[in-house]
């Protein structure tokens, strides 16, 4: 086995796509999810190797849940993958106080006490990562999303600092930042709107979960031992 990794946001499209992913490459899986738990059920039923070793529930938007996750989990963790999360779309003026209070939480604080609770036994082993999957719009700002590309563009300089932080002790920490993939998140759009997207993309189509995925599984793997601190761009040259 490659080592224990807790996934948040593993019923996601992206999420289960990570989660495959590592199952098929030999790593043990400790799964969070919010509220759909299909895809959890979906993912245990072909766990032909026992590897997922255990799948909790919690609202990353309720400081009290993320507590009680936190300390629920009892097994050991060699690496975190943030990919959980939602967006809000609409303009910012028309955005309440809770709204934005709740992608804070979620995109930032609760990511924030999850690797303050494991971080020191990392630490302690030498030993771990540390990977999110953030957005385009964390780099670029995008209107009608100016919260979520806040709270996305502070997972970009999190991973940056933090990977000049922990490096001495042997813990790599980096992400993804994905474009226009084709997932649930994006159904919002029209399909006027998801064909004007997708012909600003020089690849002229929307990527895929799996796509994502395989970055996760290389960013993971000793062979990326000399990345630290980037946000690699999975958008087909957007």
């Amino acid at each position: 086995m490659k080592g224990n990794i807790l996934l948040i946001g593993a019923s996601g499209d992206i999420g289960s796509a990570i989660a495959k992913k590592l199952l098929d490459t030999g790593y043990q899986l400790i799964l969070h999810y919010h509220s759909n738990q299909a895809p959890i059920k979906e993912l245990m039923q072909a766990d032909e190797r026992n590897a997922i070793l255990a799948a909790y529930q919690a609202d990353l938007a309720d400081e009290a849940e993320v507590a009680d996750f936190i300390e629920a989990v009892s097994i050991s963790v060699d690496g975190i993958i943030f990919a959980g999360g939602h967006a809000h779309y609409g303009l910012f003026q028309d955005m309440r106080a809770e709204e934005m209070d709740d992608l804070l939480q979620v995109h930032v604080k609760s990511p924030w006490l999850i690797t303050h609770h494991f971080l020191p036994a990392m630490i302690r082993q030498r030993k771990g990562n540390i990977l999110f999957v953030t957005s385009i719009w964390g780099d670029y700002g995008a209107s009608n999303e100016v919260v979520y590309s806040s709270v996305k563009g502070a997972q970009n300089i999190f991973v940056k600092a933090l990977a000049k932080e922990v490096a001495l002790s042997n813990i790599r920490v980096n992400a993804v930042s994905p474009g226009f993939i084709d997932t649930k998140m994006n159904h919002n759009l029209s399909l006027e709107e998801a064909d004007a997207f997708i012909n600003e993309i020089p690849e002229n189509r929307a990527g895929r979960p799996e796509e994502v995925a395989n970055v996760i599984s290389y960013l993971l793997s000793e062979e990326s031992s000399y990345i630290q601190g980037e946000v690699i761009h999975i958008n087909g040259g957007l």
